[in-house]
């Protein structure tokens, strides 16, 4: 009986896996709100890119969307936003 009781104190219980999924939920909306922001700024670097004016820049510019790009793959993998990118992208669709 003692045993429970701590298990629910420490979110083992009922109530705290509620908890930790309201949690986890929040941080994957703030991760897919960062992402959706790199994916503006990887947008606005291939704009630049294939502008006239920024020609002579265009090594850097090129370098900051790979780096972007690679920042982009890793924070999918770490956070595991597959499925959620891909429901995303279906909703966006319909």
């Amino acid at each position: 009986m003692r045993s429970e009781t701590r298990g629910r104190h420490r979110g083992e219980g009922e109530h705290g896996s509620r908890r930790s999924k309201g949690a986890q939920t929040f941080r994957r909306g703030r991760a897919l709100e960062f992402y959706r922001q790199l994916e503006m700024k990887r947008s606005t670097l291939k704009q630049q890119l294939e502008s006239s004016e920024l020609k002579s820049i265009h090594p850097v510019i090129a370098g900051e969307l790979k780096a972007t790009e690679a920042i982009m793959n890793d924070f999918v993998g770490l956070f595991q936003l597959n499925e959620l990118l891909e429901e995303a992208q279906a909703t966006e669709e319909e």
